[in-house]
Formats: C-alpha cells, structure tokens, sequence
C-alpha cells in the first residue's frame, strides 16, 4: 500500500517494512512540504506501529539520483514569498527530527545521495545508515548564509572533526563515513535498497514488541551516564519479561528452533 503525507513525501507498507521516499525534485531540498510530509508519515507510522505488529521497520530514502536531501530550499527563501514566524518554522523543523528519532521501531537510512544540513539532520536521527556510493554528508551552512546542525553530527564524527566539516563546510563521502563507524556499509546505487530491504527483514523478523522496547530504551539511555544508563536497561529488561515474546524466545533457543513471535 502507498499513501503520499505530502506532495514531497510517499509512504508505502510491505512484509511488515515501512518505506519512506522523499521525492522533490530535483535535488530533494529540506523545503516545507518535505518538512512537514515526514512528520506526518512519521506520526502515521508510530500510531500503527503502536498498534499492534504491522510495521517492525522503516526504511527512509530519496527518490533520482541527484540527493537524498539536499539540505535548505535556498530558492524558497531567496524567492521574495512569505515565510512562517522564524520561532515557528524552527520548532516545526526540531519537530521533524524528533518524529524520525523517536520513531517507534528502527530507522534505516538507505543514503542515496548527499544529505547535506538538513538533510544531514534526517540522516543523523535514523538508527542505522546505509550509504550508496554516490552518498556525501556534509554541514555546508556556513557557506550559504545559515548555521546549524553541528549537533546532529556530533552522533556521526567525533567532535573535532565536526568542528572541521562545520567550519569549512567540507563533505566527506561513504566510505570515509564507513571508516568513521557511522555508516554500516557501503553499497553500488542499484544495491542500495536491496542492501536496506535485506536489514530491515532481519529486523522485522524480531519480536515487534522486543523492537520496540529495545528502540525507546536506547534513546532514553543515549545521553546519559554509563551507571544511570544501564540501571534503566535492566529496567526495559525486565518489561520486556512480562510478554509471552520473551519467553518465546527463551524457549526456542534451549529447544534450538526457530521462536514464532506473537507481539503479545
């Protein structure tokens, strides 16, 4: 099933796996429909995500061959067309990210092309990366007249060498990316969402509900210390032992067969 949340964004439904395709021409800019498309598909697949066992993973790409997203939409704002209340936009702008980033169930990001500002943001807040070998990340705001996104690649590069690419608004490519550790592999364009779909049905294939309590517990832990953190992973631990998937899963490793999840 293929639903659109906006002109620029399309969401389509299969074997438990969600795709996500941002899709505006020509290069995918971070304009408002984009914008505002993800939050909503987002929303949507969280409510039946929550729902019940339909949607295990998301897989999140741009459509052609030029970007995945190519950061701010410059022609929009140089237009001369009315703009929103700039504490507004903003905070619509952080509510995007955060819908990608506490999405429900994992978030692959298949890395078509460059991911640059804001596009960078959406890659940075996906769970796993998967880059195509035309893919670049990059923070070229300093040289367009904006700023921002250090923060969000703080969770891809250490943070000297973020202060570098911030600075300069140098790109690096997949593989460098690979070499840092932020992106998982490296991939020819026309193995790209075959590499994603492969992942997320391994993913799709756990428990629903160990998927999700897995993803809240790691976002809740991410920024904090390694004793408060763990705590509250025992924490999710023991949540999870409440469900009949968890012992599903017991049983079917000491019995040596595979484990038939329910999501109950």
């Amino acid at each position: 099933m293929t639903t659109e949340a906006s002109p620029a964004v399309r969401l389509e439904v299969a074997d438990h796996i969600a795709t996500v395709t941002i899709d505006y021409p020509p290069v995918n800019a971070f304009g408002l429909s984009v914008r505002d498309g993800l939050t909503q598909v987002f929303a949507e697949i969280n409510q039946r995500a929550l729902a019940g066992a339909e949607i295990r993973a998301v897989i999140l790409t741009g459509a052609g061959e030029r970007a995945f997203c190519a950061g701010a939409d410059l022609k929009a704002r140089t237009s001369g067309a009315p703009v929103e209340d700039y504490h507004l936009y903003s905070r619509r702008v952080r509510d995007c990210f955060w819908a990608i980033y506490d999405c429900a169930v994992p978030v692959i990001g298949a890395i078509n092309g460059p991911a640059l500002g804001g596009g960078l943001a959406v890659a940075a807040v996906c769970d796993i990366l998967i880059a195509s070998e035309r893919a670049t990340f990059g923070c070229p705001e300093i040289n367009v007249g904006l700023l921002g996104g250090g923060k969000h690649l703080t969770r891809l590069v250490p943070q000297l060498r973020m202060r570098r690419m911030y600075f300069t608004g140098e790109r690096i490519d997949g593989h460098e990316g690979y070499r840092l550790g932020f992106v998982d592999r490296v991939v020819p364009p026309d193995q790209l969402m075959d590499a994603a779909r492969d992942l997320a049905a391994e993913l799709a294939a756990k428990s629903p509900i160990a998927l999700r309590l897995a993803k809240e517990a790691l976002n809740r832990v991410e920024f904090m210390d390694l004793k408060e953190g763990y705590r509250t992973e025992q924490d999710y631990t023991a949540k999870l032992n409440n469900y009949e998937d968890s012992r599903e899963a017991m049983r079917a490793f000491v019995e040596k067969r595979a484990p038939v999840f329910t999501g109950r």
